[in-house]
């Protein structure tokens, strides 16, 4: 009974519009009322979720994206892509990829790089002959390759909702996530590419030599070393995942204050604020996830969940399947942060069952949680495009499906061939 007062109150507050974290908070007040037990178990449960030494890399990365955003960075990654491949069919599109994914690796937010990118690539896009609905796809898609990079505060918190189930360590999650995450990037260039040749769009000028692609790539360098200054950190010993959070901060106000002298005093509050919003609403959602995910193992969700997917089938294929396509119905209706919270303690446990490793486990789900990024109800990073390129996300959707593919193919990649996201992590160790 509890149980099925969780499920469908949770759902009920969903489907009535009611924000994801109080869904979340009210359906566990509503289960721990039906179960007879205290209601301070709810509040202890939140707090001993946030309190966590390994969160303080969640508000850093945060601050580290948005002084990235505000500080004059992408005009600098938008114009070296523009030099590197702007001279190919569609090379505007093809720049939008490039600059998305260089953006993204700085940032480490797709709402972040689709807000900053987009607000630049999709009008000027438009602006040289390209349709809209191909302005938005690519910039939205090619945005999600931040939730793969090293900056990204997801893989903080899928390592932390994976605690207690498997170990995993944010290092070897961020090693695992770089080779699908070029892979991504090529996916989404093929499609574009196709898109633009079928579309018949222009290049945009010729190539401009090599020793000015050096010369852009040198003026965007100082904000893209800081994917190398993590990962070479953490590599050496020099600092912790966690402080590692702290460096890039420190890097993004030095090289935005000091070497680009574009960050102003007002836009530096304006990151700070932003900063704060975002982090106070990921904590808060990771602390009532911690209480809905006492009562999911109380009533052992997770177990019962296996035992029906092994009554449909025992094909380790099949069930990689299913839960691939259960977890982007789920990311459709809820944002990342909490689908990775919700579902990992669910889905993890089956999926090891079988033989997948948690790591790959890992890079799986925020793929599937960036699909979900692209497609309503929720589809935030969707919905920030649309409203850049002023253009309907029905429209968008009528000529998305090439882009999909490019996600779908990583998808189906990493699932069935672990190599993809293990290789790294096992070369390294």
């Amino acid at each position: 009974m509890e149980l099925t007062i969780l499920g469908f109150s949770f759902a009920l507050l969903l489907i009535l519009g009611v924000p994801v974290a109080f869904a979340i908070g009210l359906a566990s007040v509503a289960t721990i009322i039906a179960a007879g037990l205290p209601v301070a178990v709810v509040f202890q449960k939140m707090v001993g979720g946030m309190q966590v030494f390994s969160f303080l890399a969640i508000p850093f990365f945060v601050f580290a994206g948005e002084l990235m955003l505000h500080g004059g960075i992408a005009e600098r990654i938008i114009r070296f892509a523009n030099s590197l491949v702007g001279h190919v069919r569609g090379g505007l599109g093809m720049s939008n990829v490039v600059g998305c994914t260089l953006f993204g690796g700085v940032a480490g937010s797709p709402l972040a790089d689709v807000s900053a990118m987009g607000s630049v690539m999709i009008p000027m896009m438009k602006k040289e002959g390209y349709h809209a609905d191909y302005a938005v796809n690519v910039t939205t898609h090619a945005s999600l390759v931040g939730a793969l990079m090293p900056t990204s505060h997801n893989l903080i918190i899928f390592t932390l909702a994976a605690a207690g189930i498997a170990s995993v360590s944010v290092f070897s999650l961020i090693l695992a996530a770089l080779i699908p995450a070029l892979l991504l990037t090529v996916c989404n260039l093929v499609a574009a590419y196709g898109v633009a040749v079928k579309r018949g769009y222009p290049t945009h000028g010729a190539f401009p030599g090599w020793p000015a692609v050096f010369k852009a790539f040198g003026a965007a360098l100082p904000g893209l070393l800081v994917v190398v200054i993590i990962l070479v950190g953490i590599l050496s010993g020099v600092f912790t995942a966690t402080e590692s959070a702290a460096t890039a901060v420190f890097w993004a106000l030095a090289i935005t204050v000091l070497a680009y002298r574009s960050l102003s005093w007002a836009h530096f509050l304006k990151a700070c604020a932003k900063a704060c919003k975002t982090t106070g609403v990921v904590l808060f959602l990771i602390g009532i996830s911690s209480a809905f995910g006492y009562f999911m193992a109380l009533y052992e969700v997770p177990q019962k969940t296996g035992e029906l997917m092994q009554w449909v089938t025992s094909e380790p294929w099949l069930i990689f399947l299913m839960v691939n396509l259960l977890l982007f119905l789920l990311g459709t209706f809820l944002d990342m942060a909490a689908t990775i919270l919700i579902c990992t303690p669910i889905f993890l446990p089956i999926c090891q069952k079988f033989g997948m490793d948690p790591t790959q486990f890992g890079i799986l789900m925020l793929i599937n949680c960036s699909l979900g990024l692209n497609t309503p109800p929720v589809g935030t990073t969707q919905f920030v495009g649309c409203a850049i390129g002023q253009i309907s996300v029905g429209e968008v959707m009528r000529s998305i499906w090439p882009f999909y593919g490019a996600l779908i193919v990583t998808l189906m990649l990493v699932t069935y061939v672990p190599a993809f996201s293990l290789w790294l992590p096992g070369l390294m160790k």
